[in-house]
C-alpha cells in the first residue's frame, strides 16, 4: 500500500525548500558579516583620514 500526501502541503513544503535553497545561495554570494563590514568601515575612515591629512592647505597651490 502506498502512502497518501497532501499535494497542498507537499507543494508549500517544496516552495520552502526552494526558498531555503536560494537564500543559502545567496548568502554564499553576498552575504559579509557586521565584523566584514565594521572592519572595511574603519579601513575607509582611517585611509579618508590619511588622505585629508596629506592635503596641501591653500587655494593657489596647483
Amino acid at each position: 500500500m502506498t502512502n497518501i500526501i497532501n499535494l497542498r502541503q507537499a507543494r508549500k513544503r517544496k516552495a520552502r525548500a526552494d526558498k531555503a535553497h536560494e537564500a543559502a545561495e545567496n548568502r554564499a554570494r553576498f552575504g559579509r558579516t557586521r565584523a566584514e563590514r565594521a572592519a572595511d568601515a574603519a579601513d575607509e575612515t582611517k585611509r579618508a583620514a590619511l588622505l585629508e591629512g596629506a592635503k596641501r592647505e591653500g587655494k593657489d597651490v596647483e
